[in-house]
């Protein structure tokens, strides 16, 4: 759903495309060839034996890239996402090398950077400015697994003050949106299923990446769009929010409690976080990451505390399928990676594309585990290794609930409340607490509008206080005119 915009008419033919000799590129009476550019100690993360990083300082190098992006725009291209340069193989000097090729050209081309997978603020700060989306999240899918975290790494974005874009062309992506008829990872025909997330989860997606400002690109197959999602990625409000609003961030400023039990059917079960143990991924050199060991039965484990006394949250080793993403490996590292399946479950395999989540097994790197010397438990997929703590009891009721608030340009204030729980919950937010986030005195409340969006229903200010009892993996929207 987004894109540059075009030229009213095609761009004519570019006038350098008359180097395109189908020679060998010479400069200082040498020839070069793929073999001298290729930089082959700065791989892809997940494809090492397919992507690797060009080596900009060599004028061969950048001729390469020259004519790369030549090529597409005389193919009448303006979108470009360019993986393994970003996150883990973040590599600053290609980045600026593509932009300034690209701003070379005659028509106008979108410059989109990934995996982004351990991306923080602090390393977007240095290519926002040539750059106009950089995935800041692994992929994602439809899973509600894959849903929740980018919720602390939008808010991590928003505390940043990055989710403005840089002079409002620079924007981080929280990846595709997973909707309608689709297929599977690594499986190359379809679509052949519908989404596994549910609606509720679908509208919260929606106005969580609407509230972060993020890129809408749409995963789906738009050849079978049905109401239901073509109504939710073209809601009129949701885009006002994701085109016109400012002061977009997390609020903090709410009460919640629960209002029903836990639907044992609204979520699938979450062996990453169950039992009091939290399931994480940290850069490598995290401390918290060691810890892990083999046990009997083929199981790997990793010891924690809870109230003093010693546990163990463990999982069994399975075997490795063969990957079908490019990854090829030799029969001695078939041996030290492995699937982890949860003991005695149904859930699939672990699974880091995200977070770590237990999904379907499928033959992707995303699901390769290491047990390093270190006692680190590593994918192979980000680099990044497993953490495992205790969560503190009653965590799951503070973190159950979140809310966003935005501003809109004619001074309207947009507030979202989401429910990340597996029960229905009330959450509240008191008005002078919004006025203090919004910067705007709510004070003549009898002239204001409240009104939830989904429903239309307005309701009053003036009892102090706005709150909803919100669905499981749900989400409500208001918004406020004075």
């Amino acid at each position: 759903m987004a894109s540059a915009p075009r030229p009213s008419t095609p761009a004519p033919p570019s006038s350098t495309s008359t180097r395109y000799t189908g020679k060998a590129y010479v400069e200082d009476g040498r020839q070069w060839t793929a073999s001298d550019i290729g930089l082959t100690h700065r791989t892809c993360a997940w494809m090492s034996n397919g992507f690797m990083s060009v080596n900009t300082d060599a004028g061969a190098g950048r001729a390469f890239l020259r004519s790369l992006y030549r090529q597409y725009a005389d193919w009448g291209v303006d979108f470009v996402k360019l993986d393994c340069i970003f996150g883990t193989d973040y590599s600053p000097k290609e980045i600026m090398a593509v932009s300034e090729t690209l701003k070379e050209l005659e028509r106008p081309v979108i410059l989109s950077i990934s995996p982004g997978t351990e991306v923080t603020p602090a390393l977007a700060e240095n290519i926002t400015q040539h750059v106009d989306m950089y995935r800041i999240t692994g992929d994602d899918w439809d899973s509600w697994k894959d849903v929740r975290p980018h919720f602390d790494v939008a808010r991590s974005f928003a505390d940043a003050n990055k989710i403005t874009g840089l002079r409002g062309r620079s924007w981080p992506d929280l990846d595709m949106l997973p909707f309608g008829r689709l297929t599977d990872a690594g499986v190359n025909q379809g679509p052949h299923r519908s989404t596994n997330l549910t609606f509720d989860e679908q509208l919260t997606q929606m106005v969580l990446w609407s509230m972060a400002k993020s890129p809408l690109m749409y995963g789906g197959d738009l050849r079978h769009l049905n109401d239901d999602t073509f109504d939710l990625i073209t809601h009129p409000t949701l885009l006002k929010i994701n085109h016109h609003t400012k002061n977009n961030m997390e609020f903090g400023y709410i009460h919640s409690e629960r209002t029903s039990e836990r639907n044992e059917h609204s979520g699938r079960s979450d062996l990453t976080n169950n039992g009091g143990t939290v399931l994480g991924l940290a850069t490598c050199n995290d401390k918290n990451t060691g810890g892990w060991h083999s046990s009997s039965k083929d199981h790997i484990c990793r010891g924690f505390g809870i109230q003093n006394d010693n546990a163990s949250f463990c999982m069994s080793k399975a075997k490795l399928l063969p990957t079908s993403d490019g990854v090829t490996m030799s029969g001695v590292e078939d041996q030290a990676k492995f699937h982890l399946v949860g003991i005695d479950t149904n859930d699939g395999c672990l699974d880091a594309s995200v977070s770590p989540m237990f999904s379907t097994c499928e033959q992707h790197s995303k699901q390769v585990w290491e047990l390093t010397e270190n006692g680190q438990l590593k994918s192979s997929y980000s680099g990044l290794c497993a953490t495992m703590k205790s969560s503190k009891e009653g965590e799951s009721e503070t973190t159950g609930a979140r809310a966003w608030t935005a501003t809109g340009d004619k001074g309207e204030i947009y507030l979202a409340f989401f429910n990340l729980d597996t029960a229905s919950r009330k959450i509240a937010v008191r008005v002078p607490d919004l006025e203090k986030v919004a910067g705007q005195k709510l004070a003549r409340k009898h002239l204001c509008t409240c009104t939830e969006v989904w429903s239309g229903k307005s309701r009053s200010l003036m009892k102090g206080d706005i709150s909803e009892v919100v669905s499981a993996h749900g989400s409500i929207l208001f918004e406020i005119q004075c």
